[in-house]
């Protein structure tokens, strides 16, 4: 009897606490429930600083909250794939295609470029300094079998790279110890780079925010086959009819706004730009 009569008490304490939380309740409740949308992304974005830049933008303005997987390429689209975020923000044009090719993406629009560059230790034992020509460099690094770091993740940043590979006629992977995967992000594989004094392909964005740079130097820039293009899609919510489609368009036409492109173009590190807003109108 005793035993019942607390768990009694017990229960109306609790039915009389949450009586006393009226409007309280019911605001906590309704902040719990902000909207949010999931967008899968490149570590590129995210280590360069330029979510952490953008983002908060987007938010006052929408009251929508980004929440950003930062991942490879490859790993954003079968993420989008999955039907596990709602956008995705990638750069790799040809993948990107496919994606969209195959249903899983509604369409492909392109939001931004920057470049990569060839990072190597300042003694450049290839000898590639200053030759312009990124898939000569390529083949001199593994001519001399000087240390390469690859992300090897199925970013687009390692697709770049293997496409330079395949142009340098060279299968790194068959030349030995000199060549490294990591099967990591950009800023751990640059800081693998700069403990190996290592050669490594990078997005210019990442670099500029990079602070563990050792040794290493930019030795290779400007060839128009290291032009890097970002592109932006919503999920097909055809496919995911749990896709945010309403809060996921928000987000994808605020980043195609000449707001938003003045965001991304406001986004500096010591004065020099990372990324530089190229947006066309849907359709286009």
């Amino acid at each position: 009897m005793k035993l019942f009569e607390t768990t009694r008490r017990a229960v109306m304490a609790i039915a009389v606490g949450a009586a006393f939380l009226g409007p309280a309740g019911a605001a906590g409740a309704q902040t719990a429930e902000k909207p949010f949308i999931t967008v899968a992304s490149t570590t590129s974005t995210e280590q360069s600083g330029l979510f952490k830049h953008l983002l908060p933008q987007f938010t006052e303005k929408t009251g929508i909250e980004v929440r950003v997987v930062a991942v490879g390429t490859g790993q954003a689209l079968k993420i989008g794939e999955r039907g596990d975020a709602d956008v995705v923000f990638v750069h790799a044009k040809s993948a990107e295609e496919e994606f969209v090719a195959k249903g899983f993406g509604v369409e492909r629009l392109e939001v931004m470029y920057n470049d990569f560059i060839l990072v190597g230790p300042k003694s450049d034992p290839a000898g590639v300094r200053g030759t312009g020509d990124v898939v000569k460099a390529f083949q001199a690094i593994a001519e001399k079998k000087s240390p390469f770091v690859s992300r090897g993740d199925d970013s687009g940043t390692h697709k770049a790279e293997l496409a330079l590979w395949k142009l340098a006629a060279i299968d790194p992977k068959a030349g030995g110890s000199w060549y490294r995967e990591t099967g990591s992000g950009m800023g751990p594989a640059l800081n693998t780079a700069a403990g190996m004094d290592a050669y490594i392909l990078a997005d210019r964005g990442t670099w500029l925010s990079f602070k563990n740079r050792g040794d290493l130097a930019i030795l290779v820039e400007g060839d128009d086959r290291l032009f890097n293009q970002y592109g932006i899609i919503l999920v097909n919510p055809a496919r995911h009819p749990h896709v945010k489609e309403k809060e996921a368009r928000a987000f994808i036409d605020w980043v195609l706004s000449p707001e938003g492109q003045a965001a991304i173009a406001s986004y500096k590190i010591e004065g020099e730009q990372l990324f530089f807003p190229n947006a066309r109108k849907k359709g286009a």
